[in-house]
């Protein structure tokens, strides 16, 4: 290593060489700064799921616009929304279809196990609103009391899901009523509920029997071939007259979703202040550990200044430790966090995952941190004076 860095620097490694000469240091700065990283990292893949979590079930659905009332902050929140709007929606020349998406939780008994299910159902004959996969299995809905369900699901075995198909269809009890569950689909277990379920509008009257049918949670809309979605939705904003109506496009709708759980929702705001408690740590470890250096070795750096070096030599140095504590110590830290996140995906079943591009934003985030640490603790070298020191 001493080698390396000397062909790397052109001049003695000084600061690699002041890390290791106190062995035991060295190891709890390392062990520091790959705490600060696995904290990090959970943090945001924690982030992550709950934007994948939250984007999922729109993913279910085809649409260009979709309508809201006006507290329908998510797509399984909010008041419900006159059926009504959908037809004078369709009076639009560019407005080509449009369905009601109504939207529950169920849950199901299973091997001695509740299961909540997030439920949602518009009509099978609208199946152009389905997403591909499913629109395939669409026809399926059409039976009275049936269903397809989440292979991803919490609580469910998936060898048994496996095996759920048209001809060997689960029969399960949701609130006292049999329900043939003929297929899956692929989702994934959110933060809300332990996986989806997906009906048609009548089974949905069945299941969630207070709801009326005249009162959707929320309408979606297809424009024609060409239209601008936006402008159409514009149009839309001034010629229905309830003014507290969202009317956005779908992906408008999607981001406005997932900007409202990581910074309105408590459990967003608690996630995205671990990211930031992680950075803190991060910074107070290597400041701690880069400043007592400093005023172990400040004779040393005295020395350098008397015999003619300017402080950037000195600051290179610091620095040099810093960018070695940063490399090194995010090594153990992605591979202890790639386990935990991987070990943590397997037990909820959420959508938690590393990238190579969070990998590479935090190994960049903590070289800047160890950065300003070295900088910050170089500031007692600027006003050293060395005949005050010997």
């Amino acid at each position: 290593m001493t080698r390396f860095l000397t062909r790397l620097l052109g001049r003695l490694p000084i600061g690699w060489l002041q890390l290791v000469h106190n062995r035991a240091r060295f190891a709890a700065a390392l062990a520091g700064v790959a705490f600060a990283n696995v904290l990090v990292f959970v943090q945001i893949a924690i982030m992550g799921s709950m934007a994948t979590a939250t984007i999922q079930p729109y993913r279910f659905f085809d649409a260009d616009i979709m309508i809201s009332a006006a507290d329908a902050n998510a797509i399984a929140e909010g008041s419900h929304v006159p059926r009504q709007w959908l037809f004078q929606s369709l009076a639009h020349p560019q407005v080509a279809s449009g369905t009601p998406l109504f939207v529950g939780n169920v849950s199901l008994q299973r091997h001695g196990r509740t299961i909540s299910l997030t439920t949602f159902a518009i009509d099978p004959a609208a199946a152009e609103f389905y997403a591909p996969d499913i629109a395939r299995k669409s026809a399926m809905l059409r039976l009275p009391d049936s269903g397809i369900i989440d292979i991803n699901t919490r609580g469910l075995d998936r060898a048994e899901a496996a095996l759920i198909r048209p001809q060997s269809p689960d029969i399960v009890e949701v609130r006292g009523r049999s329900l043939s569950l003929q297929d899956t689909f692929a989702g994934g277990g959110g933060f809300g509920a332990d996986g989806f379920l997906i009906v048609s509008d009548q089974t949905f009257q069945h299941l969630v029997q207070q709801r009326s049918s005249t009162a959707p949670d929320h309408i979606l809309l297809h424009v024609t071939g060409g239209a601008d979605a936006e402008r159409v939705a514009a149009d839309l904003r001034q010629i229905l007259p309830d003014d507290t109506l969202r009317i956005r496009t779908y992906a408008e709708a999607q981001r406005e979703d997932v900007s409202y759980q990581q910074t309105k929702r408590p459990t967003g705001i608690i996630f995205g202040f671990g990211v930031v408690i992680g950075i803190l740590v991060g910074l107070v470890i290597v400041y701690q550990v880069l400043s007592t250096d400093v005023a172990d070795h400040l004779r040393e750096y005295a020395t350098f200044k008397a015999m003619g070096y300017r402080h950037r030599f000195l600051l290179g140095i610091v620095l040099e430790e810093a960018v070695i504590l940063a490399t090194l110590g995010a090594v153990p830290g992605t591979l202890i966090a790639l386990g935990l996140v991987t070990g943590m995906r397997a037990a909820t079943n959420l959508p938690l995952a590393i990238t190579p591009a969070i990998v590479a934003m935090v190994f960049v985030g903590t070289l800047v941190a160890c950065a300003l640490s070295g900088t910050l603790a170089t500031r007692r070298l600027a006003s050293a004076d060395p005949a005050e020191l010997f």
